[in-house]
């Protein structure tokens, strides 16, 4: 294997900060970019992944009672979510996948708007420009193209923003991901490529298609790459600070790779159990990102008794709040099918807008 160019951590390295139980350690080259993770601030990251896995636990559940038609699980990849959504600055930009729920807590979208697209009551689920982020992808892949868009036209307007594109292990063999990354590096991007490797793409193991460390590929392109322990995140945050900081002044594309795990199914329409092995699932169940920073937390004396309740009546409250909120989204009008398909008036759409209209008419609807 090549050498890391100096200042980059060596590409066969797993970044690690907190230990499965809870102990911390250093690395001299991400140190700096947690200084100000300590007290309250990492109490709060905390709380992000509590909350986060509550939604998440609810959003299941909402699915198995019918109030939902899919619901795609993070269970497990809490850490890598909510450490990298915390790095960003307000301006950076998100081009998610569909799984990115954790992030998108982070970034202010209303727990209700997370909903809209799996109740099926929209085909989107907030504004994008109101807290930079897009909403979810289905098409593997694609979100990165958007996202190396977006990134040269922030280089080509000169300013500093960066955007930050999410997916899983196996979208890395799509092409999509592929040609993002030559475009990105032959045009500088200010673009983070943060893959989350949760071992599954839907029933097929990373092995099955990656040989070597998802991390090896991007240097191929000519992009940075680092590994780090997705399952804790003051590394994560750290790792995501470091990229960001590249991005930020000039420096191009980074690509990390997340090494975590899906504890749940693909989505809700799917059954792990049929090709799971109960033991791996196990083994990881030993790295649990909120049990190990739980653990250093209480060693630090920082995770008090009321601390702890406190976290817990909030995950209580938003859960409650979400539910409500699902259960109470309103049922589109037939037409609105057709609205926000195109930015500017557009014939055809107009055309077919009113032979549904006509349609529904003739069978008795009201069309709205």
């Amino acid at each position: 294997m090549l050498d890391s160019p100096a200042g980059e951590p060596p590409r066969d390295e797993l970044v690690q900060l907190l230990d499965p139980a809870g102990t911390r350690t250093e690395h001299p080259l991400y140190e700096p970019y947690v200084a100000d993770a300590t007290g309250e601030r990492l109490l709060s990251l905390y709380e992000d992944m509590v909350v986060v896995r509550r939604l998440d636990v609810e959003a299941t559940a909402l699915q198995r009672q019918g109030e939902l038609g899919l619901w795609p699980p993070l269970l497990g990849q809490e850490a890598a979510q909510v450490g990298s959504a915390r790095a960003l600055r307000d301006d950076d930009f998100v081009f998610p996948s569909y799984r990115e729920n954790g992030v998108a807590y982070c970034r202010g979208v209303e727990p209700r708007d997370l909903l809209r697209v799996w109740r099926g009551t929209s085909q989107s689920g907030w504004d994008p420009y109101a807290v930079s982020m897009a909403t979810p992808a289905i098409v593997i892949g694609a979100q990165t193209l958007h996202a190396v868009g977006y990134a040269v036209g922030c280089r080509r307007d000169g300013v500093d923003t960066a955007a930050v594109t999410y997916f899983g292990d196996g979208a890395t063999t799509q092409g999509d991901v592929n040609e993002a990354m030559v475009f990105a590096a032959s045009f500088a991007a200010p673009v983070v490529f943060f893959c989350q490797n949760n071992h599954w793409a839907i029933s097929e193991p990373v092995g099955l298609q990656a040989q070597r460390p998802i991390a090896e590929r991007a240097p191929g392109f000519g992009i940075p790459s680092v590994r780090v322990d997705g399952n804790d995140v003051l590394a994560v945050l750290a790792v995501t600070r470091w990229a960001l900081e590249r991005a930020h002044r000039g420096d191009g594309p980074t690509f990390i790779e997340a090494v975590t795990y899906r504890m749940g199914p693909h989505t809700t329409s799917d059954d792990p159990t049929r090709y799971v092995d109960p033991l791996q699932r196990e083994e990881w169940a030993g790295k649990d990102p909120i049990a190990r920073l739980e653990a250093y937390l209480r060693a630090q004396g920082v995770l008090t008794e009321q601390a702890e309740a406190r976290v817990a009546a909030r995950a209580d409250e938003v859960a409650a709040a979400f539910r409500a909120g699902c259960t109470s989204l309103p049922q589109p009008a037939p037409l609105s099918i057709f609205d926000h398909v195109y930015a500017e008036p557009h014939a055809g759409l107009d055309r077919q807008r009113s032979q549904q209209a006509a349609y529904l008419r003739s069978i008795g609807e009201v069309a709205e």
